[in-house]
């Protein structure tokens, strides 16, 4: 894939795991990246590891779920950087019980994390975007909103809900130049795998063709494939990397 030499990207959730493989590799490919999380200490690695590879870091503080809060932050970037080319909506949660014990606050953290972020961050990054007639934005949704899972029905409905505002975000935004698309990914490798008992490993792998889990380094790579000029006719879709668990 091309370089991302000159250009900046924003990435949610960026303090661990996914969100965190994705600034590296963004870094990697040339960009400075803004990494943002709920609490600016939890992203000291993150900023080290984009510096050590040459790029620039800035560090922002912010709840996803707060839309001044979320202007503020793409406001400082603004004044930092003077542009915004790639915004990767990362950040989310999980609360996860059946239907019949879920409560209306496991549901509406939840969908404030998953989708209104996401939703206040596109938003946000629209307008910069569509003046420099450029930009592409990615959101990470889940083979779950696409296939629903027993005791995740908050997580499977923000994350459905990802899919359709993207497709929505594209069709808004196609004739400036700016793209958006997700991706959505089965099980990836993490401290939650990690410590499960091999019973129930099994039992995941067992639905998975490939036969193992991701790595966050899967999604990365995707991520900065949507985010290349190799797909400059790619809006509005949804890619599944999940080992051929959902075809």
């Amino acid at each position: 894939m091309g370089s991302f030499e000159g250009k900046v990207a924003v990435v949610t959730g960026a303090a661990r795991g996914i969100g965190r493989a994705i600034a590296e590799d963004l870094a990697d490919r040339g960009a400075d990246v803004v990494v943002c999380d709920l609490r600016k200490e939890w992203l000291d690695e993150s900023v080290a590891a984009v510096e050590a590879k040459g790029r620039k870091s800035l560090a922002v503080a912010v709840d996803v779920g707060d839309g001044d809060a979320v202007n503020a932050c793409i406001k400082e970037v603004m004044e930092k950087f003077g542009r915004i080319d790639i915004m990767v909506n990362n950040a989310g949660i999980t609360k996860d019980t059946l239907l019949i014990r879920m409560s209306d606050q496991d549901w509406d953290d939840v969908m404030r994390v998953n989708l209104k972020g996401t939703f206040l961050f596109s938003r946000a990054v629209a307008r910069p975007m569509m003046k420099q007639r450029s930009g592409a934005i990615v959101n990470i949704a889940s083979i779950i909103g696409l296939i629903g899972n027993a005791g995740q029905a908050n997580y499977a409905a923000s994350k459905a809900g990802v899919i359709a505002l993207t497709k929505s975000t594209a069709k808004e935004l196609a004739s400036r130049g700016v793209r958006a698309n997700a991706i959505a990914p089965g099980f990836i490798s993490s401290k939650m795998t990690d410590a499960l008992s091999q019973d129930v490993r099994d039992q995941m792998l067992a639905n998975i063709p490939m036969a193992r889990f991701g790595e966050p380094e899967d999604i990365a790579k995707a991520v900065a494939f949507l985010a290349s000029d190799e797909a400059s006719y790619v809006t509005g879709q949804c890619l599944s990397v999940n080992g051929g668990m959902v075809m």
